[in-house]
């Protein structure tokens, strides 16, 4: 502290008043030189389940006027879209280990893809057989590209999938894959592969968009580190890809991410593109999102392998923020190890991000099962007992018993109503920090969806949050970490139908795989492995010897190649 500037009572008052009380700094009317009316401080207090007496409000009036223009001033602060705040959520509480030593990618034997007369087999190739075709140079970088983007073209209106296509910059980086090819160089599994991004990554000269028409003409002068990882891998970007106008739901502003096996319908989101270009077979992996669901819920509805990483495995910056406390980045693709594949390229610190993990990835596909303890979601089993889909969730325990593992019961902590509603508030309050500007310039009358549940009005009611009851909600999300590290501590990873840790997990930081485990009525059915912290690996293992017992990830729309 400056010893010739002490900070004297008023200016302390003053900051407390910022801290606890910032959702009352908003009376409409109140006057901007004088105190804020005591009558609007009580209906203000009754909105957020408070109750002041005459005197305390009173008391409250010239505080808040004072809070309400600090935080004036804070909101004209220049912040830009790279600003992060202090603040970190860290998801290794004491007790848990993250894995050491070197990295590891030991990926299985590979093989090559067939190619048709209709081509449908190269369509929905693996990324690891479109490899070996590419090293073996059963076809080259520049002819796998020009196939995949002749099938955005084709495809990608029909479906609202495709925001921009990214065509010259593709066939740049496929021709320098085919260059290094030739003259015997290889990058790793990802040389010569094309992939698309969900538009909220940054991609030099490209429009990212975020979903929403405000910003449809935003151009940064920067490649997001995954754009830049995954190009130093050698992988070709052919296309930006769709999502929920500011990452939520199917809908942005060229219209509803359709679903290839059901086009009258939504693909789901926010991830809706990678997961709708996947399933109709138009890019061989891609990059996705999630802050709650936006991964995993769009991979469930199109029945492509999702992977959402530990939080901090994969670095964010370049990538729009919605939640700095729960977004992740994650691979998306049509089987569990072209998921491992792609983390193998794109994990770990860029000296950016802030919240980014020390710790290698160590994927070894030939791994004995035996080594992995695997534990059973017993009571989401149940309750997917109860429906139409009973036979699929008990063919999937049947099948992992056939295997060898031996699945150990884990009781997850109950969602009771605090835990509830943590998600909700956790992402309203850092969405509307996130996009304030968006909602001080009047522009959130321009976003497509307007209803009660959408951002407009989700992040004006942010925006009112006490933010002494956020730092509440954080403190209650630090107890649900240790239930939940207790209640998993005794396995590697543990599997579950979809959803049934989703909202928990999404708040602790664990990371999960989903991947395809039937199909009903021409319609996918999934399953969803989740490791401990760190620990994608072991998800990942129990999943592909799951996947490889199996045929349905084999299985793709027939409208767009495929074989149902």
């Amino acid at each position: 502290m400056d010893e010739k500037r002490p900070i004297d009572r008023r200016t302390m008052l003053k900051g407390l008043a910022c801290a606890g009380a910032g959702c009352l700094s908003l009376a409409a009317g109140s006057q901007v030189d004088g105190a804020v009316p005591v009558a609007e401080i009580e209906s203000l207090g009754r909105s957020v389940g408070r109750a002041y007496t005459g005197p305390e409000r009173a008391l409250m009036a010239r505080g808040l006027a004072e809070n309400r223009d600090a935080l004036q001033a804070l909101r004209a602060f220049p912040l830009t879209e790279a600003s992060e705040p202090a603040l970190l959520f860290q998801p290794i509480i004491p007790g848990v280990r993250l894995p050491t030593g070197k990295p590891v990618l030991k990926l299985s034997k590979p093989t090559h893809a067939t190619r048709t007369a209709a081509d449908g087999d190269l369509a929905f190739a693996s990324v690891l057989q479109l490899s070996e075709m590419i090293r073996t140079r059963k076809i080259s970088s520049v002819e796998l590209t020009q196939f995949y983007l002749d099938r955005l073209r084709k495809h990608g209106d029909e479906l609202h999938c495709v925001v921009t296509l990214t065509e010259a910059l593709a066939m740049r980086q496929a021709e320098r894959a085919d260059r290094e090819t030739m003259s015997g160089k290889r990058r790793g599994p990802l040389h010569g592969i094309p992939w698309g991004a969900k538009d909220l990554l940054a991609v030099k000269k490209y429009p990212t968009a975020w979903g929403a028409a405000p910003y449809a003409d935003q151009v940064f002068t920067y490649n997001a580190t995954v754009a830049q990882r995954l190009d130093a891998s050698g992988a070709v970007l052919c296309a930006k890809l769709s999502l929920g106008e500011l990452a939520m739901g199917d809908v942005w502003f060229g219209g509803l991410t359709r679903n290839p096996w059901q086009p009258d319908k939504g693909s789901s989101g926010s991830s809706a593109g990678p997961a709708s270009a996947l399933a109709a077979g138009l890019v061989a992996f891609a990059i996705g999102s999630e802050t709650l669901g936006s991964i995993i819920s769009p991979s469930v509805r199109c029945g492509v392998t999702g992977l959402r990483p530990t939080f901090g495995r994969v670095p964010r910056t370049g990538a729009m923020a919605l939640s700095w406390s729960m977004d992740k980045l994650g691979p998306m693709a049509r089987c569990v190890e072209d998921c491992a594949a792609v983390l193998g390229a794109i994990y770990g610190p860029d000296g950016c991000d802030q919240t980014a993990i020390v710790a290698p990835f160590q994927w070894d596909a030939a791994r004995p099962l035996k080594d992995l303890r695997v534990g059973i979601d017993e009571a989401a089993f149940a309750e997917a007992a109860r429906g139409a889909d009973a036979p699929i969730y008990a063919a999937v325990v049947d099948t992992l018993k056939r295997l060898g593992v031996k699945l150990v019961p884990v009781k997850l902590p109950v969602m009771g109503p605090a835990y509830d509603a943590l998600a909700g508030l956790i992402i309203g309050c850092e969405g509307a920090a996130a996009f304030e500007r968006l909602n001080s310039d009047g522009k959130l009358a321009k976003l497509a969806q307007q209803t009660e549940n959408s951002w407009p009005n989700l992040f004006r009611i942010g925006s009112l949050a006490p933010a002494a009851d956020y730092i509440t909600a954080m403190r209650v999300r630090r107890n649900l970490q240790l239930e939940f590290e207790r209640a998993v501590a005794d396995v590697d990873c543990y599997v579950t139908p979809p959803y049934g840790s989703l909202v928990a997990t999404n708040l602790t930081g664990h990371p999960t795989v989903i991947t395809r485990c039937g199909l009903v009525s021409s319609l996918p059915r999934m399953v969803e492995f989740t490791g401990r912290l760190g620990r994608e690996d072991a998800a990942l293992r129990v999943a592909l010897a799951y996947e490889q017992a199996t045929e349905w990830h084999k299985q793709w729309p027939r409208r767009f190649g495929g074989t149902v």
